[in-house]
């Protein structure tokens, strides 16, 4: 599909009653959730894994922690996976309540598949992780299922305002979330888990800052949409899919400037894009970046309490 097309279709539905529910329908039909099983592999494997590999290199525990996820999405593949790793307890925020009961058992059943993994980066045994998922494979309703995993479901929920006690959490995580909200909330969200993290907490994010068109539009790359102007972008960018182009250091700056210190920081520039980039025409508004900045589709960051 032309990236275009396809924005402005998505345009249209976010305007009209039932738009959004009919974007979910279209995504898990046509869309990335087509190879359901791969997804939650993906989930698995190259995202919470990643996520607590860095909580682990930087000398914290999963077990035994309270954890915030912001941005939910369909099925919440990660606070399962903190669940079985023995978190005491994993509260997840989304501002639209796309929560799925039928994607939610799918997802569960395919967790079955990780099960080691889960294991080898918690630090619990194997027999522990397995006996945990076969309690909750007993589960016949989703409400039943969230409790028993001790997974909060809030949405709508707000992760700039979340409610909960000063210094309550230990983690407050999101992954492929960021890149989806406004600069200013971004903001709202590092000074909220500021203020929710405990002493030494950690507020621990995976932003993927490429142009989301290049999915479903194979001829285009995906620095594409570094091309356009503000005003120009607005004719494309919409709420169902809604980008906000910013490149990793954006996202740190941000970040530190919550009060949170910068722990880790990481990004790769991809060596084609650099390449593109030296006959790419770019809009103004990202003529202060470094190359190495612009051609970086992902970042990983970490920001901790004092």
């Amino acid at each position: 599909m032309n990236w275009r097309v396809k924005g402005i279709v998505q345009g249209l539905l976010s305007a009209v009653p039932g738009g959004t529910a009919l974007n979910d329908t279209l995504q898990t039909t046509f869309g990335g959730l087509r190879d359901f099983e791969a997804n939650v592999d993906d989930k698995i494997v190259n995202d919470w894994a990643v996520l607590v590999s860095h909580i682990r290199h930087l000398g914290v525990g999963v077990a035994g922690g309270d954890y915030v996820e912001v941005g939910t999405g369909w099925f919440p593949t990660l606070p399962f996976c903190y669940s079985l790793a023995g978190a005491a307890s994993c509260k997840t925020f989304d501002i639209i309540p796309h929560l799925n009961e039928n994607l939610t058992f799918r997802m569960f059943d395919r967790l079955r598949e990780h099960l080691q993994l889960i294991s080898d980066l918690a630090g619990r045994s194997f027999a522990e992780v397995a006996s945990d998922y076969e309690k909750l494979k007993q589960c016949r309703t989703i409400g039943e299922l969230l409790r028993m995993a001790r997974v909060q479901y809030i949405a709508p929920g707000d992760a700039t305002r979340t409610a909960l006690p000063d210094c309550s959490v230990d983690c407050l995580y999101s992954n492929s979330v960021l890149e989806h909200v406004p600069s200013a909330a971004i903001s709202q969200i590092m000074m909220e888990s500021h203020r929710i993290l405990k002493s030494g907490g950690l507020s621990v994010h995976s932003a993927n800052c490429g142009d989301h068109y290049a999915y479903f539009d194979s001829g285009i790359s995906s620095i594409n949409y570094l091309r356009y102007s503000e005003r120009k972008w607005k004719l494309w960018n919409n709420s169902l899919l809604y980008q906000n182009r910013l490149r990793p250091q954006d996202f740190a700056e941000i970040l530190e400037q919550s009060g949170l210190r910068l722990i880790l920081y990481k990004f790769t520039p991809k060596p084609q894009l650099l390449r593109q980039l030296k006959t790419m025409a770019i809009a103004p508004e990202f003529g202060r970046y470094s190359h190495e900045q612009l051609a970086s589709t992902s970042v990983d960051l970490v920001g901790q309490k004092a």
